[in-house]
């Protein structure tokens, strides 16, 4: 399987999904659009893994690229109906891809919180077996405002009412992190606009906060993660979790 994986800035990259692609002899792409990288021909790829990053969809004057990666993910999941995941910025990439709205969130969500499946969400395969409520990490201040009748939405928070969608049955975006690593908070709260929003969120100290919490987290965090791929693959091309 060939694997396209889309970023935005560096450090988030595919995290523990890494391991997975390592252990499974999966070959992957990354595509690093802020430094200028263009996106290859897609139909030589099985699936597109887009991740997060600190741009906003709506920002295609300051990152024209972002046109180029909007037409790329529409192609895949649309024209070519190939299996898809979208993480944070990668999830509202993908409703805005599909004739969805991304707009900045009421409220932002940064640091360990909860999300709640739909009744839809509860009867999805790639959902299936993650528990309800689901504790993740969030560190978001845009939001997927609303999608079309052909996205179903799988779950939400009390702030933000589409934390996951799915469009067909092979498409999937998610706006909290599943990806995480050890070093995932130490590596973005180096980045400016993300420390600010941490800091406002958590307080002082907020950096070695979070990253305590995560580390304490961390096996369930990557069990949901393996979990969550494996449903994907068993979704995408019929291999059973094992």
């Amino acid at each position: 399987m060939k694997i396209l994986v889309l970023q935005h800035v560096a450090v988030e990259h595919p995290g523990i999904f890494r391991e997975f692609f390592a252990q499974d002899g999966f070959e992957w792409t990354a595509v690093e659009l802020d430094e200028g990288q263009a996106i290859p021909d897609t139909p030589g790829f099985d699936l597109m893994l887009v991740m997060g990053g600190p741009q906003d969809v709506w920002q295609e004057r300051e990152h024209p690229w972002l046109r180029d990666e909007i037409a790329a993910i529409r192609s895949f999941v649309v024209d070519q109906q190939k299996p898809f995941l979208g993480i944070c910025l990668g999830h509202q990439l993908l409703a805005a891809a599909i004739g969805g709205h991304v707009a900045s969130a009421v409220t932002s969500e940064v640091g360990i919180m909860t999300i709640a499946k739909t009744e839809a969400g509860r009867s999805d395969p790639v959902l299936r077996g993650l528990s309800d409520p689901l504790t993740v990490l969030q560190w978001h201040g845009a939001e997927v405002a609303s999608l079309p009748d052909t996205a179903t939405v799988l779950a939400r928070s009390d702030a933000c009412a589409i934390q996951a969608f799915r469009y067909g049955r092979h498409a999937y975006g998610l706006q909290c992190h599943i990806e995480v690593t050890r070093e995932t908070v130490a590596d973005w709260a180096a980045i400016p606009v993300y420390k600010s929003s941490l800091d406002a969120a958590l307080g002082p100290g907020a950096t070695d906060k979070l990253a305590s919490q995560v580390s304490a987290l961390l096996p369930s965090f990557n069990q949901n993660a393996r979990m969550l791929y494996d449903n994907l693959k068993a979704v995408s091309w019929g291999k059973r979790p094992s």
